[in-house]
């Protein structure tokens, strides 16, 4: 693998030891960020049902935003990792300062936005919320909004040390981060009691905390000539948007199926948006190793497609998303047989463990059938280049399955919790078969030389 001084020459060979060596970090920085989601319901749980649910109804709104300049930086990671495959190392540094500088435009942008049309969007989404549960997503959503521009800069420095195949730094950082917002949580929670607030504002610091850390390792980076930039230039822009703005209408586009299915949710009552919300966070845990190997895969993928080795990249998507499938059995199994015990992390009471724990074994036996295929191998068909081909696939079945079925079972046959989480695997499904046909027909390669051929 490329590492250290030889990231750009001709070796394209990746070892076990180097796929291992990817992967590790970011399952632990997946699993720190989960951790952080995990301590605040945790620590919020003690607060009350209304203070959980509306943390979580603001989460799914806060996910929309944040998917959005999150699909800007795949793009330039993808971009890079291309550039990086290609030993193009003048155009890897070009690709990272225009990110930033389109990166602070938008996060920022998205930041004011929510801060000024806080409880209009909450009005919006979610009609008829208790008073105390909207009270508390005012409040949460505020300070939440105000971290969007730091969580965005450091989304894409995370994703250029990435395209090198440095996956430790994040990790590093990460960790440091989760540490912070654990003790702020403690302080703002329970010593000072401020509920959601306290929960937001510790978000808030680490997140700053975690953009100054990135920066600081851009400007000392031994693989690029990183510069902050004010000049945009428009053919390193359009390469980035090429990747970014379909990645970010796919992301859209499922976020807001998934808020139009929160309100499903919102509109059964406490117990169950407090159930999907512990379900939620539980679930997952059972996800990282996807994730994760699906982070990995542009990385992988995006090199040996700059490095012309279309083969290559055949074979270790085959190989990751054999090691996916692993990991997240083992996670499920386990997650299964304890998810009783595992409740008794939350204070709920016995209607909505009940719920949880029925819904949740469910989710494991899906994930470990489904899971990898539905999301991990996206990300190969991305990091070729065929964005469009994902978007289409994400669109269609979010509204077909996600949405409509979810209505069908959850609401229309009166399934509940239950019927929508079953209409959100059967949309993994659908998603599976199309893009495991996409990689048998080998068409997922018809777009490979968009970035590199077009300087």
């Amino acid at each position: 693998m490329r590492t250290g001084r030889d990231r750009f020459s001709d070796s394209m060979e990746f070892s076990d030891k180097d796929l291992q060596k990817l992967v590790v970090p970011v399952v632990i920085e997946q699993v720190l960020a989960v951790l952080m989601g995990l301590a605040d319901t945790v620590m919020v749980s003690s607060c009350g049902g209304a203070v959980v649910s509306g943390i979580s109804l603001v989460d799914q709104i806060s996910v929309l935003l944040v998917g959005l300049f999150s699909a800007l930086a795949a793009g330039g990671s993808i971009v890079s990792a291309q550039y990086v495959g290609h030993g193009e190392r003048k155009l890897v540094s070009k690709s990272a300062s225009q990110l930033y500088l389109s990166m602070g435009f938008i996060s920022s942008l998205f930041a004011v936005f929510a801060i000024v049309f806080n409880n209009q969007i909450l009005n919006i989404i979610y009609r008829n919320l208790e008073p105390d549960v909207f009270s508390s997503a005012s409040v949460y959503f505020f300070f939440i909004a105000l971290s969007f521009p730091f969580l965005g800069l450091y989304n894409a420095g995370t994703a250029l040390f990435r395209a090198f195949g440095n996956t430790k730094i994040s990790m590093n950082i990460s960790l440091i981060a989760n540490i912070l917002n654990i003790i702020g949580n403690a302080m703002l929670i329970y010593v000072f009691k401020m509920g959601a607030a306290g929960a937001a504002i510790s978000t808030l610091f680490s997140r700053i905390i975690s953009f100054v850390l990135i920066l600081f390792y851009l400007f000392r980076s031994a693989d690029l000539d990183f510069k902050i930039t004010l000049i945009p230039d428009f053919s390193i822009l359009k390469k980035i948007l090429f990747i970014g703005i379909p990645t970010g209408i796919e992301n859209s586009i499922f976020q807001v199926g998934k808020l139009i299915v929160s309100s499903f949710i919102a509109g059964l009552g406490t117990v169950v948006i407090t159930a999907n919300a512990i379900t939620g966070t539980i679930a997952n845990i059972q996800n990282i190793p996807a994730n994760s190997i699906g982070i990995v895969l542009v990385t992988v993928v995006g090199q040996l497609i700059g490095a012309s080795d279309e083969k290559g990249a055949l074979k270790y998507t085959k190989k990751l998303i054999k090691m996916a499938y692993i990991y997240i059995a083992v996670i499920g199994i386990f997650i299964f047989i304890f998810a009783d015990k595992i409740c008794l992390l939350f204070s709920l009471d016995a209607a909505t463990t009940d719920l949880v724990i029925i819904v949740l074994r469910y989710n494991c036996i899906a994930t470990m059938l489904v899971h990898p295929l539905s999301f991990a191998l996206a990300n190969s068909i991305r990091a070729a280049g065929d964005v469009r081909y994902t978007m289409a696939v994400s669109i269609s079945s979010m509204w077909i399955f996600r949405i409509g079925l979810a209505y069908f079972l959850g609401i229309y046959m009166g399934y509940g919790l239950l019927g929508i989480w079953a209409a959100m695997t059967i949309d993994w499904l659908v998603r599976a078969v199309f893009y495991v046909t996409r990689i048998a027909t080998g068409k997922w390669l018809s777009h490979r030389n968009a970035i590199i051929d077009s300087n």
